[in-house]
């Protein structure tokens, strides 16, 4: 099954749900309706109950960037943010399921941020990354200055966002910026396995995820706390009382995401 919104797809590989931008003579560049249709098929993943997210892009590229020709048009770089792109990035990361983005080709400016935002990244063996913000003159943005000196480190992360050089996948494996890359053609495939896995876990995958989303402003104690109250909520979950069914009966648990 798959399901058009505008310039999204949604293909059902039940239990997973694959969005892609789907803008491909553009290579996905991002615009306003893009991101309203990327919205609706959130709306629409999370309502038909799929147990995981892949995001990923239609054709040559996984994301290129903004949409310059809304820029042009007189939308500021700043309102882009604030009204677009930002509800975007907070709406991924507060998803109810695990996300794993499965990058395709080029991911630059705020399509490097998307791809980022996922639980687990695989990038196609072709595929790169690349700020490009200061040949446009601009800053990083994206939480890019957040997520990239928190994945890779500080002098790294620097590098990318001030040489706006591209950064081939098999490097940014190296250099601990994505979990794994995959010969262009298995990218899909080799997506939707980990998916899977991830739709066959519990419902405090969801608790985990954000754990983990929130960590890195929190002092050590604070962190103690939000743990106790996950691990509270996680223990009256019947996905728990399957778990220690499992457990004590030797056999794989069953997990349903209650």
């Amino acid at each position: 099954m798959a399901k058009q919104f505008d310039r999204v797809t949604v293909t059902a590989r039940t239990p997973v749900a694959v969005l892609a931008f789907n803008q491909p003579e553009v290579m996905n560049a991002v615009s306003s309706r893009m991101i309203a249709g990327a919205m609706e098929a959130l709306d629409f993943i999370e309502v038909c109950g799929f147990r995981a997210l892949v995001l990923t892009g239609t054709g040559k590229a996984f994301c290129a960037g903004a949409n310059l020709a809304e820029v042009e048009a007189g939308i500021s770089a700043g309102d882009m943010l604030e009204k677009i792109y930002h509800p975007f990035l907070r709406r991924l990361r507060d998803f109810p399921v695990a996300v794993v983005t499965a990058v395709n080709g080029a991911a630059v400016g705020i399509g490097m941020s998307f791809a980022l935002s996922g639980d687990l990244c695989l990038a196609a063996r072709s595929a790169f990354f690349q700020q490009g913000f200061g040949k446009l003159g601009l800053v990083p943005d994206g939480g890019s200055t957040w997520l990239l000196p928190r994945l890779i480190g500080l002098a790294r992360a620097r590098e990318l966002a001030l040489l706006n050089e591209k950064l081939p996948a098999e490097t940014a494996l190296q250099w601990g910026l994505i979990n794994g890359v995959a010969d262009d053609e298995k990218l899909q495939d080799e997506a939707l396995v980990l998916a899977n896995r991830l739709a066959e876990g519990p419902a405090a995958g969801a608790m985990t995820r954000r754990l983990f989303w929130d960590s890195p402003g929190n002092s050590y104690e604070r962190q103690l706390a939000l743990e106790q109250a996950a691990q509270q909520q996680a223990g009256t979950t019947e996905d728990f009382r399957e778990g220690l069914a499992a457990f004590h009966a030797k056999r794989p648990p069953r997990f349903t995401g209650k």
